[in-house]
């Protein structure tokens, strides 16, 4: 009985709770008569007119200039940071665990925490006005393992993008099934930057993802899809010394498309990409990858399997990817080398603790990570 009661008890502060909440929500929507607000950008190069009462993110969205956001605006991914230099209030508590102690002391803030409620000034790089939404139609849906897809997307409006190999675009979903909400997701681009007229993402699914299961279950050759590019500062760098490039899954994507670039603008350095895969299953582009070791000089794919399988023939290496990461760089002068990687946090975190212990400088290791 008394757990009953404590139960009960529970269940009501819960619900209580959760209507207050609510409430607090639609007080601040409709009573919160935020007035029209002017958002100056980079010293008066650009003055909008917007409503109050958004968040920065989707204000400067809607007067189509869009900061990079790989969460679709959730406050998780850290991307759409900018400097504020007036008319914001104090740092939010979701905003701390972004941003580190510079950041803040250059008055950097997180643009989908931060609402608009008055006149602000802000700091943007110019190459974000380069930014731009785009039409385009589904050419191509194909798959390349059990759980990813090669989705090619036909530009509309406008009908051609410049980009740099390794970027990526954000995707925007259409309602399906019991989800109402249209979301946008970061993907990378896997196509090289001279097809101006398409583009390809390589998408994996991933369990209760919204996008990725619009993508893999509904989304159908001939559809419309919007999207929004170029984003991302992932791209090859200048330099002389040698290119390691590790990756898993459809952190394939990016890698592709700078091999492709590559081999279209040849850049003279030595290029090994070790790929990790569980199982022969997961593995793809194999087919690719010997084209573009023909096509690139001194270019050298490893794929690698962490589970080999049992009584099928596999002469590959394998463990897990750091693995033959370590074994291969041990063996090389690694001063001028440069490392690009694509894949989850873990496997991003474990390979840059291997590349900086034999003599990779940090300032010379870049990733895209992705959960």
């Amino acid at each position: 009985m008394a757990f009953l009661m404590v139960l009960k008890a529970t269940l009501s502060v819960a619900a209580i709770s959760g209507v207050l909440a609510t409430l607090l929500v639609i007080a601040e929507y409709y009573l919160a008569n935020y007035d029209e607000c002017r958002i100056n950008i980079n010293d008066g190069d650009k003055v909008l007119k917007v409503q109050g009462g958004a968040s920065l993110l989707s204000s400067l969205g809607r007067e189509k200039i869009f900061l990079p956001s790989a969460c679709g605006g959730r406050g998780t991914c850290g991307y759409c940071k900018c400097k504020i230099v007036e008319g914001v209030g104090p740092l939010l508590p979701t905003e701390e665990p972004l941003l580190n102690a510079e950041e803040i002391a250059n008055q950097t803030r997180i643009a989908c925490q931060v609402k608009v409620k008055q006149d602000i000034s802000i700091r943007i790089p110019e190459e974000l006005f380069n930014i731009k939404q785009f039409d385009s139609e589904v050419t191509l849906i194909e798959d390349l393992t059990y759980d990813i897809k090669l989705v090619r997307l036909k530009l509309l409006d406008p009908t051609e993008i410049t980009f740099k190999a390794g970027q990526y675009a954000q995707l925007q979903t259409k309602p399906y099934e019991k989800v109402r909400e249209v979301v946008s997701r970061a993907y990378s681009i896997a196509s090289p930057p001279s097809e101006t007229h398409q583009i390809d993402f390589m998408i994996r699914l991933v369990p209760e993802g919204i996008c990725t299961t619009w993508v893999h279950r509904h989304l159908q050759e001939g559809e419309r899809v919007s999207m929004i590019a170029p984003m991302g500062d992932f791209f090859l760098r200048e330099g002389k010394g040698e290119i390691i490039m590790v990756a898993g899954g459809s952190g394939m994507a990016p890698l592709a498309s700078m091999l492709y670039d590559v081999a279209e603008h040849p850049i003279h350095r030595p290029i090994t990409y070790f790929f990790g895969a569980v199982t022969k299953k997961d593995l793809f582009y194999l087919e690719e990858m010997l084209e573009l070791e023909k096509r690139i000089p001194d270019f050298h794919f490893v794929p690698t399997l962490s589970t080999p399988p049992e009584g099928e023939q596999w002469d590959g290496e394998t463990g897990l990817i750091t693995a033959p990461l370590a074994h291969y760089i041990k063996e090389h002068d690694n001063a001028d080398a440069q490392a690009y990687m694509c894949g989850s946090p873990g496997m991003v975190n474990a390979c840059v603790g291997i590349l900086t212990a034999h003599g990779f400088e940090k300032k010379h290791i870049f990733f895209d990570p992705f959960a």
